[in-house]
């Protein structure tokens, strides 16, 4: 009997132990582009489910920005049967007349998009194709932004969303030429998105130019030490946000059209405590982002009161009242 293919068994091992949080009879949905990636996903997933009894959906978005997507989402979809998922589902999105770039509009919208059909579906977890290069290029581009360490912490490898479906990573410690690798020994024909080699895009020159001359000046092994990063950091995080919480629960109250938080217990916490306790307070309560700049203005508020007058920002105004600091709605 021929051995497995080191790449087939490698990505195998990474959706089984993904698929080992959901329960036997689970319908899940693997996001498929019809990239190596995805495709190696998709054929790893139907096999492994396959002894677990659960039902196999593929979707693929077509976001209509290149000649002949409808093409290649048919074509994705196609594969996506002969591989042997239950059902190949399409959808097209809109990605025309949004504010954010390209990529971001693009993103939101796959995002909605699969989130509906999962939520249509009832499906239990939907699957992402994300590799380690994905990951280390995603914690670059956080480092180059410098929005700090919770750009740094690159894609979860799990997380429930409000209506209770997983979103899953499982092969974000593969790498991407084992992606193709897998394609290649299963004789599945991948395409190449022609938008993954045009250098306008920041995680295209990232990939061709960043990456490389990093491991070419420094040693091999970056894109591994990156994501160990981004890992390390989400372990960080989650320990940070239990802390948080525990806080949050005795310092603030809710005001008049607004919530308001104890200057005093403000000022003891440690500065990163402190200001991750003001984004999260404006973001639950008013669905907006702090920049690093606002944040520390709030929290001079609590540390350096001299008297200022109310500080604008995003969806809410922060002032001193007393010993409390009040955030209201404007």
């Amino acid at each position: 009997m021929p051995s497995l293919n080191p790449a087939v068994a490698e990505i195998r091992l990474a959706v089984r132990a993904a698929l080992a949080e959901l329960a036997d009879g689970s319908t899940v949905i693997v996001a498929l582009s019809g990239g190596a990636d995805s495709l190696a996903l998709t054929a790893a997933t139907v096999f492994e489910a396959r002894s677990r009894g659960m039902n196999v959906l593929s979707l693929t978005v077509d976001h209509q920005l290149q000649e002949g997507s409808d093409r290649v989402a048919a074509t994705a979809a196609v594969t996506a049967e002969h591989i042997g998922v239950d059902d190949a589902l399409q959808t097209k999105v809109d990605v025309s007349g949004r504010g954010e770039g390209l990529e971001a509009a693009a993103r939101a919208a796959r995002y909605a998009a699969i989130g509906g059909i999962a939520r249509a579906e009832r499906a239990d977890a939907v699957l992402l194709g994300h590799t380690l290069d994905d990951q280390a290029e995603t914690v670059l581009l956080g480092l180059a932004r410098g929005s700090g360490a919770t750009s740094l912490q690159g894609m979860a490898p799990s997380r429930e969303d409000e209506d209770g479906i997983r979103w899953i990573r499982p092969l974000l410690a593969v790498r991407r030429a084992t992606t193709r690798a897998f394609c290649a020994a299963s004789e599945l024909e991948a395409w190449d998105d022609p938008h993954n080699t045009e250098a306008r895009f920041a995680r295209v020159r990232v990939r061709d130019r960043v990456l490389p001359v990093l491991e070419s000046e420094l040693g091999p092994g970056i894109a591994q030490a990156l994501a160990r990063t981004a890992e390390q950091l989400r372990e960080d995080a989650e320990a940070f946000d239990e802390m948080i919480h525990e806080t949050i629960e005795d310092i603030v109250e809710h005001a008049e059209a607004g919530i308001s938080v104890s200057a005093a217990a403000l000022a003891a916490n440690p500065a990163a405590l402190r200001n991750r306790i003001i984004r999260l307070v404006v973001d639950s309560e008013f669905g907006a982002s702090l920049t690093r700049t606002q944040t520390l203005e709030v929290a001079r508020l609590a540390t350096d009161w001299s008297g200022q007058g109310p500080i604008d920002l995003p969806g809410c105004a922060a002032q001193r009242r007393g010993g409390r600091i009040v955030f209201t709605a404007r």
